[in-house]
């Protein structure tokens, strides 16, 4: 009768797999995507309670913050940094004061019925840049997705988007592949954020951007009124070659909350003929293509 044969290594192996990871999992220190994004739902939500606090009060403390949030001074001052870094306070000793009051945000619906003339311009300018067998990301809100509309009889067009209604526009169209982020859904502009957004996109790269702001600043740059937002924009900004913003002139000289990127990442800024002269020198100045669209007929 044959001898039974040993045990290989690999089988060894299986049984005495090291239990370290599963241990460590089962600890929680490798935080899950839920635990992640619960963090920075928490921490957007406290610092616009601070920031509405610095509006009506002018002026916050550290101390008055810490027993209200019932968080660290550490996080307190981290949060008044932020705001800091935006533009819109000064830090002082054990506090901070408001230098900035930041424009308020409309919702997708609201803002869809804003200078709609100038956006529908903007989005026929912006499509004449798309050609066959590009792959594009069109970023959420209102302005673009009037290019969502003027890119439905293109051919061999791949778009990803965060925004739900530029999928819906663009879900029956015939010659253009929809890829969709995923994440966590925002109602107040249907767009899609946070850390699964933004993993998203780390397989791709794209031809061009297509990204709508809230604020355009010559010197501080583009801003949005959201945090996961301004940092999926902000990846959005990492993996495209070419980086053009659509905005109507109302948008230039506003700074919103969050900073998306400056001035010198982007390429090409399509707006309207309500440009003023100092902002349009501005941008030629930093070597940014400026393309005025044609009011409709």
């Amino acid at each position: 009768m044959p001898a039974r044969a040993a045990p290989t290594r690999q089988a060894n192996a299986v049984r005495t797999h090291d239990p370290l990871p599963a241990l460590l999992r089962t600890a929680n220190l490798y935080p899950s995507q839920q635990t992640r994004d619960s963090a920075m739902r928490n921490t957007r939500s406290r610092r616009q309670q601070i920031l509405q606090l610095l509006i009506e009060h002018g002026s916050v403390q550290v101390a008055d913050l810490v027993e209200r949030f019932g968080v660290s001074a550490v996080t307190i001052r981290a949060d008044l940094t932020h705001f800091e870094s935006q533009g819109l306070a000064n830090r002082t000793h054990g506090g901070a004061n408001l230098v900035r009051t930041p424009p308020q945000e409309q919702d997708i619906h609201e803002k869809d019925a804003l200078n709609l003339p100038l956006k529908e311009s903007i989005g026929a300018c912006a499509a004449n840049l798309v050609q066959a067998g590009d792959n594009i990301i069109i970023d959420s809100g209102s302005t673009t997705m009037t290019l969502a509309r003027h890119l439905r009889g293109r051919r061999d067009v791949t778009v990803m988007t965060n925004g739900l209604n530029i999928a819906w526009e663009l879900a029956n169209a015939a010659g253009i592949n929809v890829l969709l982020t995923g994440g966590l859904l925002r109602q107040q502009s249907l767009s899609l954020q946070g850390s699964q957004a933004e993993a998203s996109l780390n397989s791709y790269s794209f031809d061009t951007l297509f990204l709508g702001v809230d604020g355009l600043d010559l010197q501080f740059g583009l801003t949005t009124h959201d945090e996961a937002e301004a940092r999926l924009n902000h990846r959005m900004v990492e993996r495209a070659r070419r980086i053009v913003v659509l905005t109507d002139a109302s948008k230039f000289g506003r700074v919103s909350l969050h900073r998306i990127a400056r001035l010198d990442q982007i390429h090409t800024v399509i707006t309207d003929a309500g440009i003023d002269d100092a902002t349009r020198e501005g941008l030629q100045r930093l070597g940014i293509e400026v393309i005025i669209a044609e009011p409709p007929a």
